[in-house]
């Protein structure tokens, strides 16, 4: 359990970090792309979210018709799931590079070094493809994993079940996703920092699972992508480097 709540002191000190002025120059771009994503993710979700619902609720048998009031919620709470992860792999693949940076940034200024050295968006262009090439294959391993469970979601009485098992893998995935940026910077590939994250499930359960939070708070969301980022170095230097 120490663990678990080092990962989240993790993220807590990664919203602390994005405050610091030597970093703010690293986060304007990922915040940006954060901010711009969710406000059109906002839009689309007041257009078709009623409608999801609705449909899913018109298989249910009229006799059957007292379980929307245990369903609906479930409905809700999943497809908020899936819309809020399916947005955070497409902010992380737009903003990879850049991440890549802030992470290089955040952990020059946790070991006291210069951040003189760090690039800027030129480098960041120039590690596009590796960034990108990183993200595919962690969207692999999450469409390879996500298909069973979201077939458990979508089945009556399971699907509670299937809710709690999601929420799981959320956060895994969000611990895989927001690790990969420090790691990568010392040329870890993705086999070897999961085998590293293996080591420390709880620590990276209880990192992933404050960034869902996070993620689902409104207004607050804003920063959870770069607060991750930082959170998830902090992680790398005073727990998994060795």
């Amino acid at each position: 359990m120490k663990d678990l709540f080092k990962g989240i002191n993790h993220l807590i000190k990664g919203v602390g970090l994005i405050m610091q002025p030597r970093l703010r120059r690293f986060v304007l771009v990922p915040l940006g792309i954060n901010v711009a994503l969710f406000v059109a993710l906002i839009g689309l979700m007041g257009y078709w979210f009623g409608e999801l619902i609705n449909y899913l609720l018109s298989f249910l048998p009229a006799w059957l018709s007292w379980l929307e009031y245990v369903l609906w919620p479930v409905f809700a709470a999943t497809t908020l799931l899936l819309v809020f992860y399916t947005f955070a792999l497409l902010a992380n693949l737009i903003a990879a590079p850049f991440n890549g940076l802030l992470a290089e940034a955040v952990e020059k200024h946790l070991t006291g070094q210069s951040l003189d050295d760090v690039g800027g968006w030129r480098e960041a262009l120039k590690d596009l493809w590796p960034s990108l090439k990183s993200e595919l294959v962690k969207l692999r391993y999450f469409i390879i994993r996500a298909i069973p469970l979201l077939i458990l979601l979508i089945i009556p009485g399971i699907n509670i079940v299937g809710t709690f098992l999601w929420l799981l893998f959320s956060a895994w995935m969000l611990t895989i996703e927001y690790m990969d940026y420090p790691m990568a910077n010392h040329r870890l590939l993705f086999p070897e920092q999961q085998q590293r994250l293996k080591q420390r499930r709880l620590l990276g359960l209880g990192f992933g699972g404050s960034v869902t939070l996070l993620t689902m708070i409104p207004v607050v969301n804003f920063i959870a992508m770069p607060a991750a980022v930082a959170g998830a170095t902090s992680a790398w230097v005073r727990d998994l480097k060795g």
